[in-house]
């Protein structure tokens, strides 16, 4: 039990420090901006190529299906608040539920606290405001599921979203 508590308070020590982390250190593929202050780009199932491996065996099959795992704000202004969401659906032959979801301060997400069927569809509704960013920057969303691989660990998902700030 001490392991587990050590291995979700790394998560959310993990998910805190990629907030503040410049753009270029927390993902590493550039990504063009100069779109539409209203547009988001979402990249659908994009492979996340900044988060580390998982351990050998710890992935099994696909636990849950997202629509995309990056979405690309593009120019957002200082103070300026955006919402998106994330979807996933539950592709295990099991109830998934999530425990905890760990985010930057400057994201608040609201996500179900129901069990999601086999087949059924969850969603992340995320509020990002931007008043304290300086700089481009990738936010990592780290949600913590109830549901355990066979050895015990909790099954942990990450989605991102990116954005350039201008003036």
């Amino acid at each position: 039990m001490q392991y587990l508590s050590v291995l979700l308070f790394s998560a959310m020590v993990w998910a805190a420090a990629a907030c503040h982390a410049p753009k270029e250190a927390a993902s590493s593929s550039k990504t063009p901006s100069a779109s539409p202050i209203s547009a988001a780009t979402e990249v659908p199932n994009s492979p996340a190529s900044s988060l580390p491996a998982p351990a050998p065996g710890a992935l099994a099959s696909a636990f849950v299906t997202w629509d995309k795992k990056l979405i690309n704000l593009g120019a957002v202004k200082r103070g300026e608040k955006r919402t998106m969401f994330f979807e996933f659906t539950n592709t295990s032959g099991e109830n998934v539920q999530i425990d905890l979801v760990d985010a930057c301060e400057c994201t608040k997400v609201d996500y179900p606290r129901r069990p999601i069927e086999p087949g059924q569809k969850g969603r992340l509704d995320v509020v990002f405001d931007s008043t304290e960013k300086e700089k481009a920057e990738t936010i990592r969303i780290t949600i913590v599921f109830k549901n355990t691989h066979a050895n015990g660990l909790p099954r942990i998902e990450v989605v991102e979203y990116q954005f350039e700030i201008v003036p």
